[in-house]
């Protein structure tokens, strides 16, 4: 018989990742103890990573592909969105890459530290997780929700709890994050209704006010 980590690459699961679901169909007539403890010896022998319990993904040398982190951060915790630092970077408009992999959820915040990176969620209460949000290609085969420019920013200013427009204003994003001015100028304002009735902070709406009011001035 095949070994899992066997069985699995001949599933052709996008760049080596997979969870308990793939295992079950391919095991049906194994209890859960028994499953773990596949897993277990899996894991043990170097032939699959860990993520999490019951997410996984094939060793290096049993993949086709390394998996995109966007990827992974959407197996890791769902409903989520790539969002913030993370999102800014991948539109190109923060200058460095980011070190980590940050995300948005309506759920309880939470980090994953895996053999594949470090991966943190943040919370965002909204009304609508998706407002400003776009499933993007981001690897053959694999899909992930990332935040427009302008909802990466209002989840920016709601996570950071000091940014106010009348205080910091378009510096805020120039100085302290900086962005280039051609790029917020070159900022897109389609999706501002949903985002700003979504996301419950008012000092964010303000914020989001400020900022369309100062860049369509």
């Amino acid at each position: 018989m095949q070994t899992l980590s066997e069985q699995i690459f001949h599933l052709h699961p996008p760049d080596g990742l997979f969870d308990d679901t793939v295992i079950r169909t391919l095991r049906p007539g194994l209890g859960p103890d028994a499953r773990r403890a596949l897993v277990h010896r899996a894991v043990a022998s170097g032939e699959v990573l860990r993520l999490k319990p019951g997410v996984y993904c094939l060793a290096p040398g049993l993949r086709r592909s390394s998996p995109h982190p966007f990827a992974v951060a959407a197996m890791l915790h769902y409903p989520s969105q790539v969002s913030v630092e993370t999102a800014l970077c991948h539109h190109g408009l923060l200058p460095e890459a980011a070190e980590q992999v940050v995300s948005v959820t309506a759920d309880r915040s939470r980090t994953f530290v895996t053999p594949l990176g470090r991966f943190v969620f943040i919370r965002v209460p909204c009304e609508s997780l998706r407002a400003g949000v776009r499933v993007h290609e981001v690897a053959r085969d694999a899909w992930a929700f990332v935040a427009t420019p302008l909802r990466a920013i209002g989840d920016l200013v709601y996570v950071r709890k000091g940014v106010t427009w009348e205080r910091d204003g378009l510096r805020f994003l120039l100085e302290s994050m900086r962005i280039e001015p051609e790029d917020l100028d070159a900022l897109s304002f389609e999706d501002f209704d949903e985002i700003h009735d979504s996301i419950r902070s008012r000092r964010t709406e303000r914020y989001l006010d400020g900022l369309r009011r100062e860049l369509r001035a």
